[in-house]
């Protein structure tokens, strides 16, 4: 906005919300939800569970996996609340397998750099891009299950992409992905959303923040920040949840395996 004195100065809006309640207001049957996260590393475990409390069905979800057996989306997916999946692999989701191959569950698999840039360019306004990834493949050709009968026979198949070349080379149109929501998890942020990520959370939390209309972000800090030190520029979150210490502290692991030390040695986990 420009001053009396003809200046520029920034207005800066105070995005924190008291509640998960609130910071879900207005999600519905039907809305379409980007949700950061790798496996059980980063997800927005607290704004999940809220999700689920609001009792919405019918939604379609997109990240980089499912969650797991009773932990992250799984617990939504357990419940029968989501209705269409995109994401680039199954992982040990039991479930997931389960109600995909039943027929219960539309799912997109998708390689996953490819299912990355598609939610950056969604972000950034980019409607489609080519990608080597894919080529020669069902990903390409078209083929992929999407929905199986009952009996396991495929329902509804990929249709098949375009396919040009570059250079001598060729390359699969991917389109873009946009979401009504997005639920992230930052390990830092401030009052008006810029947000930092810690080590592995930062790997899908980011892209899925940029492809959201509506980009929620629960974060275990509320700080101010150096601007150099900033990963998502707030302009892509409309709502800042803090957690408090119990909750950011609540990290699950999927699997731990220990193994027997040698002799004198020490037991690694």
């Amino acid at each position: 906005m420009r001053t009396l004195r003809g200046e520029w100065s920034v207005v800066r809006r105070d995005k924190v919300v008291a509640t998960a309640e609130e910071a879900l207001a207005g999600v519905r049957d039907g809305a379409s939800f980007a949700v950061g996260g790798f496996g059980l590393s980063g997800i927005p475990n607290v704004l999940i569970q809220a999700l689920y409390n609001t009792g919405v069905t019918g939604i379609a979800v997109v990240s980089n996996n499912c969650g797991v057996d009773g932990g992250g989306l799984g617990v939504l997916l357990a419940a029968g609340r989501i209705a269409r999946v995109t994401a680039s692999y199954i992982g040990d989701n039991k479930e997931f397998a389960r109600q995909y191959l039943g027929g219960e569950l539309e799912v997109e698999l998708t390689p996953q750099g490819s299912l990355a840039e598609r939610l950056r360019a969604g972000g950034s306004g980019i409607p489609a891009f080519y990608t080597p990834a894919g080529v020669g493949t069902p990903v390409a050709d078209g083929g992929l299950p999407l929905r199986h009968h009952p009996d396991g026979s495929i329902a509804v198949a990929s249709p098949p992409k375009e396919v040009r070349e570059f250079d001598g080379r060729p390359y699969v149109l991917e389109h873009s992905i946009t979401t009504d929501f997005a639920l992230v998890r930052a390990a830092k942020g401030d009052r008006h959303g810029n947000l930092v990520f810690s080590k592995a959370a930062r790997n899908f939390n980011p892209l899925a923040a940029m492809a959201g209309r509506i980009t929620i972000a629960e974060v275990e800090e509320l700080t101010e920040l150096d601007p150099d030190e900033v990963h998502l520029p707030g302009v892509f979150v409309q709502r800042v949840l803090v957690l408090t210490p119990e909750q950011a502290a609540d990290k699950g692991i999927e699997r731990r395996t220990i193994s027997a030390a040698p002799t004198g040695g020490t037991v690694r986990s």
